[in-house]
């Protein structure tokens, strides 16, 4: 079986977040989709197969499977562009979070995503004992998202996973207003076995609604700070998101998953 490792939201190798793509014929036992995304160990594993005109789409961590995944979704896009439709100018996927789909513009892949509606919920100390730093504000959807005072403190973070676990929300997104981009983030998953996913673009659909409406302006360019760092051009939609970034291929491999 054939898997393409793609750095998403990178303008080169080891930069952004690198996701394992299988495009399948048909479809394999989830269980055995589960473990090969245990065994890659990256963030996300996708899968897919052509059903008719569009694509459906499976995302796996290597604690589970997920509802939505940016980064990965980007890297099939590109995968099924390069290897598989070079011709395409717009990718079609079913997924758990709906239709979702990435049109080519150039060396950019544009996703078209559902924006998390934010409620605001109170900081807390374990927040605080989580993080390291106390938040200015916290707000949860599938996700927590804590606003910090600065870059600065986004960049230093050192989360306690264990702490993190404790936490309401699937993951935690550390934010604030950027310096030279228009905010910044971190994004961490224990709850996934994921201790910091390098670019979240789920994260995202939570971090570019805020950010708009505290900055008062729908096109946003974000920062994930992350070591190995991500650019994300964003635009919020209302109820969707948009969220473009490169991709670059890191390597070719065959999987004997029946060895």
């Amino acid at each position: 079986m054939r898997y393409y490792v793609v750095d998403a939201f990178a303008e080169k190798v080891f930069e952004g977040n690198p996701a394992g793509i299988c495009v399948l014929d048909s479809w394999l036992p989830d269980g055995l989709m589960q473990n090969i995304a245990m065994e890659n160990n990256l963030s996300e594993t996708a899968f897919t197969v052509k059903e008719e005109k569009a694509y459906r789409l499976r995302w796996f961590t290597p604690g589970g499977e997920i509802d939505l995944c940016g980064h990965a979704t980007l890297a099939a896009a590109y995968v099924l562009s390069r290897f598989k439709e070079p011709d395409a100018g717009e990718f079609s996927f079913e997924t758990r979070s709906g239709r979702l789909t990435v049109t080519r513009r150039e060396d950019l892949f544009e996703l078209d995503f559902p924006a998390y509606v934010l409620t605001s919920t109170p900081v807390t100390d374990a927040m605080a004992e989580a993080i390291g730093f106390r938040p200015t504000e916290a707000w949860s959807a599938r996700d927590l998202v804590c606003v910090l005072d600065d870059e600065r403190q986004v960049r230093e973070a050192a989360p306690d996973m264990a702490r993190v676990r404790e936490l309401d929300g699937l993951l935690l997104h550390l934010t604030a207003r950027g310096k030279d981009h228009d905010c910044v983030s971190r994004s961490f998953a224990p709850k996934l076995n994921v201790p910091e996913d390098p670019v979240c673009g789920s994260g995202h659909c939570h971090i570019v609604p805020l950010w708009s409406r505290k900055l008062g302006k729908h096109d946003l360019i974000a920062r994930q700070a992350s070591s190995r760092g991500g650019t994300l051009f964003c635009r919020d939609c209302g109820e969707r998101v948009l969220l473009a970034g490169r991709a670059v291929l890191y390597s070719i491999a065959e999987i004997y998953p029946g060895e």
